[in-house]
């Protein structure tokens, strides 16, 4: 039995780096063929982006701009050039946000991940993640399927049918969300229903803590983690080495520090921006909104692809300081403003009945005609006064935070 899905996965790096920027230039022009992409796009050359720093270059498109822009020119927001009859179903996720699903086979690019969790064509597998009108439970449907597996569409709740389904068809595998299989399992144990026949899991879209992990392995399960969203299907998935998660294939990840488009240093925490290949519905930087980090080197499995920590909260941290909201994007502003400080943390406490705010820069040159321009810059970008308090360099903690809110 293989270890692998196929030799995809175990490419040398800069074969399948060299491999994702030749296809690109075609994504582009496929990309510039949806109206909202040819604004955002206008006078770029698809054909001289074949590089992160190209890449870099290109407008970031946010998440948490979606339902405004799937509002304004439904249903998605000009960035769909094919007809809707030309998709497979069609989704709407809150916000709302509106998704296509590709008619392709794996639309989702979900088997990867089932297969690094142990699941093998032939399996029957426990699908719980909803059917109704989102995508998730299509994602991981469509995802088993294309491995292999037979799927029981069993969507969230009412335990007591899971039951009968789980005692009749035995499925050995088992999809959804890690708070549902513990309330399975429990009940399980309280109702006398026999549901050892699940040995493995792949489950999202909840948190996963150490301890319930213990909890379900103790329970006879070898349970995995995957990180996908609704746009893009699955992103990144443990593996057997359980050493982070390893991207997706025919996805380019970018780390950014939160409110710019700027890769963050090899390590550091930022946001996740996805591109992705599928010619029919790409997505060209998308900023996800969520937080990570890259792991060095590969990983113990095998996989070649890059590694990330995980999920590791968001990069949204907007905040309302005195009225008016601080965004992460003004703080970047300042950065770019200062070129010779390091990281930046804006800290917002309370004083008495006010809101405080203190810039913390890093810097190898302290000084107090620094402070003060730090402090005017602070003032000019956010039209709020607030404190400077100038750091060493490299002490800020490495964790993606660039507005802390600590009012309590």
């Amino acid at each position: 039995m293989t270890d692998h899905y196929d030799a995809l996965e175990t490419r040398e790096p800069g074969l399948r780096e060299a491999e994702l920027f030749s296809k690109l230039p075609d994504v582009l022009r496929r990309a510039l063929a949806a109206p909202a992409y040819a604004v955002r796009l206008k006078g770029i050359d698809p054909v001289a982006v074949t590089s992160r720093a190209a890449l870099a270059e290109l407008p970031v498109l946010r998440k948490s701009e979606l339902p405004a822009l799937h509002k304004a020119a439904p249903p998605f927001g000009g960035f769909v050039a094919g007809p809707l009859g030309s998709f497979g179903r069609l989704f709407t996720s809150p916000g709302p946000i509106f998704e296509p699903e590709p008619v392709h086979a794996d639309p989702w690019r979900g088997a990867r991940a089932l297969f690094a969790a142990g699941f093998r064509p032939g399996d029957v597998v426990l699908n719980t993640f909803s059917y109704h009108l989102t995508p998730g439970g299509f994602i991981f449907d469509a995802s088993a399927r294309a491995l292999g597996c037979a799927v029981i569409p069993a969507g969230p709740g009412n335990t007591e049918q899971q039951f009968e389904l789980i005692e009749a068809y035995r499925p050995v595998g088992y999809s959804g969300t890690p708070d549902f299989l513990k309330i399975l399992l429990d009940a399980a144990a309280h109702a006398g229903r026999d549901v050892s026949s699940i040995k493995r899991a792949l489950v999202s879209g909840a948190a996963f803590p150490k301890s319930l992990q213990d909890e379900v392995k103790a329970r006879g399960i070898d349970a995995y983690q995957a990180f996908g969203t609704a746009d893009l299907g699955m992103v990144a998935f443990e593996t057997p080495a359980r050493e982070g998660m390893v991207v997706n294939e025919d996805l380019i990840m970018e780390i950014v520090r939160p409110g710019t488009g700027d890769p963050v240093a090899p390590g550091d925490v930022g946001e996740i921006v996805v591109t992705s290949l599928d010619p029919q519905h790409p997505w060209i930087r998308l900023a996800l909104g969520d937080l990570t980090a890259a792991l060095p080197g590969t990983s113990p499995c095998g996989r070649t692809n890059m590694r990330i920590k995980g999920w590791m909260g968001r990069a949204d941290q907007t905040t309302k300081v005195k009225g008016m909201f601080v965004r992460p994007e003004q703080i970047a502003e300042i950065g770019k403003r200062h070129p010779e400080l390091g990281r930046l943390r804006l800290v917002v406490t309370r004083s008495g009945e006010s809101d405080l705010m203190t810039l913390k820069a890093e810097t190898a040159s302290p000084g107090e005609a620094l402070q003060s321009e730090l402090a005017a810059t602070l003032r000019a970008v956010t039209k709020l006064g607030g404190n400077v308090e100038l750091v060493a360099a490299g002490s800020l903690p490495n964790d993606g935070k660039v507005i802390a809110d600590e009012r309590t």
